[in-house]
């Protein structure tokens, strides 16, 4: 990776990128409301679980396909996977997170001249305009794909420490060993057939439609 790309890709996926994903918990605050999680232990396995089940069967598997559209300029493949990434949303409000972070990259993306409004489907989510920054930053697929999984994981642990609460020190010991397991992630979501794509992950989608109607809640989703 040359120094454009890595300052490229440390610049999409650093959480002081302005489209509020430090907003969003994926149903980690109703896991730990509901005593799923309730130590670096939890968590642990809660993180595995997702990036094992759900990231790497569904989200990146899409993410690729996304990004391999934008790269042909096929905007029928975009289209499609953009439509299939919407539908794989299994709540409100992990689909209303995908169309607000989208929006808001949308909105940054046009400020700084990297993408044309008339290029775009309308309902472009989160994922298909990360795609786009990625190609339009000459970002290499695979390192675009880490820096997806590191944001998640990086607001995840964010997440824990706030609401469990969770030492810095417990929550490193948490995060590095995750390192070996996004790479084995990204590996295996480079293998899954177009049949084969979507999650595996009822206790998320539980947490996640349950904190739609949590009664004290830090985040939005």
């Amino acid at each position: 990776m040359n120094a454009k790309s890595l300052l490229s890709l440390l610049y999409l996926s650093s959480p002081a990128l302005p489209i509020g994903a430090f907003a969003y918990s994926q149903g980690l605050e109703s896991a730990i409301e509901m005593e799923w999680v309730k130590d670096d232990e939890d968590l642990a396995q809660w993180l595995v679980g997702v990036l094992s089940n759900g990231l790497a069967k569904q989200d990146l598997p899409l993410f690729y396909r996304l990004y391999q559209g934008w790269i042909t300029d096929d905007i029928a493949v975009v289209n499609h996977w953009n439509q299939y990434f919407r539908a794989s949303r299994e709540s409100a409000e992990l689909l209303l997170e995908d169309e607000q972070l989208g929006r808001s990259l949308r909105r940054l993306l046009l400020s700084i001249g990297r993408i044309q409004e008339d290029e775009l489907p309308v309902d472009a989510g989160f994922f298909t305009l990360y795609a786009l920054a990625s190609v339009r930053f000459e970002i290499d697929i695979d390192e675009a794909a880490m820096g997806l999984c590191w944001s998640w994981l990086e607001n995840q642990i964010t997440v824990a420490c706030k609401t469990i609460p969770l030492g810095q020190t417990a929550a490193q010991k948490v995060m590095l060993p995750m390192m070996e397991k996004i790479e084995l992630a990204i590996v295996q979501a480079k293998q899954i057939e177009d049949s084969d794509i979507g999650s595996t992950l009822p206790g998320f989608a539980i947490a996640s439609a349950i904190h739609e109607t949590q009664y004290s809640r830090l985040f939005r989703s």
